[in-house]
């Protein structure tokens, strides 16, 4: 009994043991590389744990000009254009029964009888052109006004009032009370290019002031038949209602035109806006300022374009000048001899051939100034002198 528990004792140590060493040799089985070789592991080097680099602040997005961003122009231009607000009083025509005698006579009132007032509100946008309280809009915009209250682009209020308007160009010059006005930096004309960035502000709808971005889609755009005398640039930034009178800029904030007209079917904005150059606009505003009107050459003549089948009928050797279609009587032309029928083709040595051209030309004439007139009167040739004189302003509608 005493030998089966001291057999039982020795081989539940022996497997124990062999155990244990399974267990270190899984562990560290270098112990079985021949002690006379060294271990081929390298000594562990102690190194030393730096502490991450301080996270640097987020720097600032720089304020570009394009075409990521053209904040910069923006902010440079948008607080020189202005929301305006107008007011007109209506006055509603009388039903013509009112006129009869004998149906007044039924209405003891007398007020019954009188034209009724109404007040009308529309809204537009306005440039500041000079520090001093000078701002440029467009003459639809304000036409007919009894009041005329301008919003800031920092929210102040202020009432304005009309310096002078010139509606051949759809241009106006208005007056604000007070001083120190953001005025906008002008572009030049000359650098304006189809296919540069263009940018339209204003005021659409009366949602407030609003930025739209497109390209200069053409210049010298007339013959539209939108204003008397017309040299627009044609953009596709969006001008929507209220934005006419505001500003298009390129990507410096320079201005470059005088939003003024979209072409649509539907009222919306299509693609294709009008502004009123910048030298244009530059030029009507000063004589607005100087004279209070603005002073053209005139000299009462009605004229058409040559076409084809005209310069057929009237055997003329090729397609070019223009033909008298009316002469005012007694006007400039009529006293310098030129009679309907007769072709125009040189004034001043200048020549023509359309009478949108002729038309800018004879206005750009100071009045007083003496022209020479070259043309045709049937297979003669015409050549006349004319006294050009003011012409006269265009009669409300």
């Amino acid at each position: 009994m005493e030998l089966r528990k001291l057999f039982s004792f020795a081989l539940t140590s022996i497997v124990a043991g062999l155990a244990a060493a399974f267990v270190v040799l899984m562990l560290q089985p270098t112990l079985l590389d021949n002690p006379q070789q060294p271990s081929q592991l390298p000594p562990p080097v102690a190194t030393a744990i730096q502490p991450p680099p301080p996270s640097a602040a987020p720097q600032p997005l720089a304020i570009t000009n394009g075409p990521v961003s053209y904040s910069a122009a923006v902010e440079k231009a948008a607080p020189s254009v202005v929301n305006i607000f107008t007011t007109k009083l209506i006055t509603e025509p009388l039903n013509p029964a009112f006129n009869d005698p004998a149906f007044r006579s039924f209405f003891n009132d007398p007020r019954v009888a009188k034209p009724r007032q109404r007040r009308e509100t529309s809204l537009g946008s306005g440039v500041i052109m000079d520090a001093r309280g000078y701002i440029l809009t467009n003459h639809h915009v304000i036409e007919g006004a009894s009041e005329i209250q301008l919003v800031l682009h920092d929210g102040r209020n202020i009432s304005a009032a009309v310096v002078g308007t010139d509606p051949d160009t759809d241009l106006a010059v208005l007056f604000a009370h007070t001083e120190n006005l953001p005025a906008i930096e002008l572009g030049r004309a000359e650098e304006i290019r189809v296919g540069d960035v263009a940018l339209a502000i204003g005021n659409p709808f009366g949602v407030g002031q609003t930025v739209t971005m497109g390209i200069i889609s053409a210049t010298g755009r007339n013959q539209l038949g939108i204003n008397t005398f017309e040299d627009f640039i044609q953009t596709d930034a969006a001008i929507n209602p209220g934005n006419s009178g505001g500003a298009l800029i390129n990507a410096y904030g320079h201005l470059l035109g005088i939003n003024t007209v979209i072409f649509s079917k539907t009222g919306g904005s299509q693609g294709i806006g009008f502004a009123i150059p910048v030298s244009l606009a530059q030029g009507i505003m000063q004589q607005l300022l100087v004279h209070g009107r603005v002073i053209r050459g005139w000299l009462g003549i009605m004229v058409q374009d040559i076409t084809p089948e005209l310069a057929e009928s009237f055997n003329l050797p090729q397609v070019k000048g223009v033909l008298i279609s009316g002469v005012l009587e007694r006007g400039p032309a009529n006293m310098a001899g030129i009679v309907p029928g007769d072709i125009i083709t040189r004034i001043n040595n200048m020549e023509f051939d359309n009478s949108r051209d002729i038309l800018n030309a004879i206005a750009m004439q100071p009045p007083g100034s003496v022209i020479t007139i070259d043309g045709w009167r049937g297979q003669h040739q015409l050549k006349l002198r004319a006294l050009i004189a003011e012409r006269p302003p265009r009669a409300r509608r």
